[in-house]
């Protein structure tokens, strides 16, 4: 984790201030209602002494009253507190889940690094849910103590020896208990990291169960999912076998406790020291410890998963960013012009390319990693090893990543659809909504709408699956033109749709664009015969340049890789 970064402890602090005032008025509750039910035994042995030993009917009406608002106290007391610490808990999960999502969607990346996407999720669900916890069972941790120190008193009245034995044997006992804690708190938290390994891969082979249906790839799959799937269900045992321990541990150690409490008492009403009222208020009392003492054990097994929850959640928020902001904002000043300065990243080998504002543009390789890591570049997904990548004579270095997607956007092949419906994936990236219905005719998705049930309005289903591969090509190319950005970079718009629909889409494209920067990363001979210059790169660096029918008749490489 990065230096001075958000580190667990941290997060569980922030997430508890932020609820702050629901937590104290949950305590505050909470504590009132825990006093009533101490002060329950003592008032039956006070009734006791005074109107059953002396036959007195008033007295005994008189206690019978005090406990019966005793009763409604409580009860009221319970009800409200419950339900604000766990509305406390609530809140502070959904302040968490916020700040997580903000991550993850921050411009500068970096918090998906090496974690498969079912695995923020379960971040995103589980660990903030445990986190927020934490604030639900302060409530309660803080009602459990005030119990304990009402109980401590009202046997120091009755005894002095009793309440000394509560005040001294209680902190021992919750040091037993946090160190009983320690071996949970390691489980719970390799419980998490295996649950949201198997919830990832999961996710993973649902999004590519087509493919491995057509390799026939199952079997290997399933075994893959069923190692993964066992492995967390062997961390959710052990975690599960480590709180049973340390419920049933901190369980004997409180139950010796109240036992030694209940023989002392009877010892002093054998000798005479105490009253028969006040045999049975002491029983009663070290009877009702057993409550507070179970709560504190809940309080901290939560404490316990809440920490190691923290923790992962934590290095989510202390991720590096996978590039640094910029100051520079360039959106709607942006003139076009992209320059990339002798760029080495992966594939890319000292790669010069200038391109011109207001042109289409063709990029040809058949290297997909080329490919890949000029997106990455142009995208600012990644920043070169070596060289610089400019827009407008500025390095997109000092341009603020945010402002940059505003005038650049990479459309990459693999675009997922979201569960909406056509019309609102088509408009999720345009400004006013303006150039949706433009677009929808550019990307022939306008052709796509007519097909479903409710036309535009038709719900897709999850990453689109309820359309074919090319339906699904010209929805995304209507979401990335609806943009309207300066500059648009498109990754094999069209490698799924029918040759037909693909002349018709290049040519309403080369329109639709006309005095926008435009680049096309293809080999689709029907997409550059309408660009302006096309870009052969070889080896990660350009190795020809000129218009599609000068290469096409003069350049074998780029002949073999269009026309094959």
């Amino acid at each position: 984790m990065p230096t001075g970064g958000p580190t667990g402890g941290h997060v569980l602090r922030e997430a508890i201030r932020g609820q702050r005032r629901r937590v104290v008025s949950a305590s505050l509750l909470g504590m009132t209602h825990q006093g009533c039910e101490a002060l329950v035994p003592v008032v039956i042995g006070a009734a006791i002494d005074t109107a059953v030993a002396t036959g007195s009917s008033d007295q005994l009406l008189r206690w019978l009253v005090v406990l019966a608002v005793l009763f409604l106290v409580l009860s009221t007391c319970y009800r409200t507190s419950a339900r604000i610490a766990e509305g406390a808990g609530e809140h502070a999960a959904h302040a968490l889940r916020r700040t997580l999502g903000a991550r993850v969607l921050d411009p500068r990346g970096g918090a998906d690094a090496g974690r498969l996407p079912g695995a923020l999720t379960s971040i995103a669900t589980n660990d903030a849910r445990r986190v927020g916890s934490v604030a639900t069972v302060i409530a309660y941790a803080a009602a459990a103590t005030a119990a304990l120190v009402i109980s401590a008193v009202a046997l120091l009245r009755i005894s002095v020896p009793l309440g000394l034995l509560v005040l001294l044997g209680i902190p021992p006992l919750l040091w037993l208990g946090h160190r009983i804690s320690r071996p949970l708190e390691r489980r719970s938290e390799t419980e998490q990291e295996r649950a949201a390994h198997a919830s990832g891969v999961a996710a993973d082979l649902v999004s590519g169960l087509r493919v491995l249906k057509g390799m026939g790839a199952e079997s290997a799959a399933v075994a893959r999912y069923r190692t993964t799937s066992q492995d967390s269900l062997t961390a959710a045992l052990r975690a599960a076998r480590s709180r049973a321990g340390h419920e049933g541990a901190v369980l004997a150690l409180t139950g010796v406790f109240i036992a030694v409490i209940g023989v002392v008492g009877a010892y002093l009403a054998m000798r005479g020291s105490i009253s028969v009222g006040e045999l049975v208020a002491a029983v009663g009392l070290a009877q009702f410890l057993l409550g507070p003492f179970q709560l504190l054990a809940y309080v901290n097994a939560e404490f316990a998963q809440g920490r190691a929850s923290a923790r992962r959640i934590a290095e989510v928020l202390a991720a590096p960013a996978a590039v640094e902001g910029g100051d520079e904002t360039k959106a709607g000043t942006t003139a076009g012009r992209l320059t990339l300065h002798a760029v080495t990243l992966g594939a890319l080998r000292s790669l010069d390319l200038d391109i011109r504002p207001g042109s289409l543009t063709g990029v040809v390789t058949r290297d997909p990693a080329a490919a890949n890591d000029l997106l990455r570049c142009l995208a600012r997904e990644a920043d070169p090893d070596g060289g610089r990548v400019e827009l407008d004579g500025t390095p997109l270095t000092g341009i603020d990543p945010d402002g940059l997607r505003r005038s650049v956007l990479v459309a990459h092949h693999d675009a997922d659809l979201f569960e909406a419906s056509l019309l609102d994936n088509v408009r999720a990236g345009a400004g006013d909504g303006t150039a949706v219905d433009g677009a929808l005719a550019v990307a022939a998705a306008d052709e796509v709408a007519r097909l479903l049930p409710d036309g535009a309005d038709t719900l897709l289903a999850e990453r689109g699956r309820s359309l074919s591969g090319g339906q699904r090509q010209r929805v995304a190319l209507a979401r990335a033109l609806a943009a309207d950005r300066p500059v648009l970079v498109l990754h094999d718009p069209t490698t799924a749709v029918d040759t037909v629909t693909e002349a018709r889409i290049a040519a309403r494209l080369r329109e639709a664009r006309d005095g926008l920067t435009t680049v096309l990363i293809t080999t689709s001979p029907a997409l550059l015969a309408v660009t302006d210059r096309v870009v052969v790169l070889d080896e990660g660096t350009v190795s020809a340049d000129g218009r599609h029918a000068e290469l096409v008749a003069t350049h074998e490489t780029y002949r073999s890789a269009v026309l094959a």
